[in-house]
């Protein structure tokens, strides 16, 4: 299990350093979400095997990490529901599962797109007896 989460961190700093100067974060009061949309073939296989994630060009990860600034920046348990909109209208809705390795609490959701889409994506975010919206748009790309 500490593989995956060495993964994702690797990945996300790979993808923010490739793909965008900005952190990809948004602060809720006390709450720190950190939050990346990826294709699934980010994943190593033994990796996404591990976890029943489909690789695939046209299926993506929206990863999601809860951290509470005032208590040592430790991961919060949180429920997360939400759901990824194109330009076109079509909605899919997001089935996030929760991944705890050690001290680390994630949130996945798998998203099918077509290459060059633009995705809208509003996340719901349950934590410390607070809701918060979390909203942010991706573009995917076929690999």
């Amino acid at each position: 299990m500490r593989t995956l989460s060495r993964l994702i961190a690797a990945t996300m700093l790979f993808s923010f350093s490739q793909l965008t100067t900005a952190e990809q974060l948004q602060e809720f009061d006390n709450l720190q979400v950190h939050y990346i949309a990826l294709p699934s073939t980010f994943l190593q296989p033994d990796i996404a095997n591990q976890y029943a994630i489909k690789r695939s060009k046209y299926t993506g990860i929206i990863n999601i990490a809860v951290i509470d600034k005032n208590n040592q920046l430790n991961a919060v348990k949180s429920q997360i529901s939400g759901s990824g909109k194109n330009l076109l209208g079509q909605t899919e809705i997001l089935d996030f599962r929760e991944i705890i390795e050690g001290k680390a609490i994630y949130y996945m959701a798998i998203y099918p797109f077509t290459n060059e889409e633009i995705v809208n994506f509003s996340i719901k975010i349950n934590s410390q007896n607070k809701t918060n919206i979390l909203k942010f748009q991706h573009k995917f790309y076929v690999d």
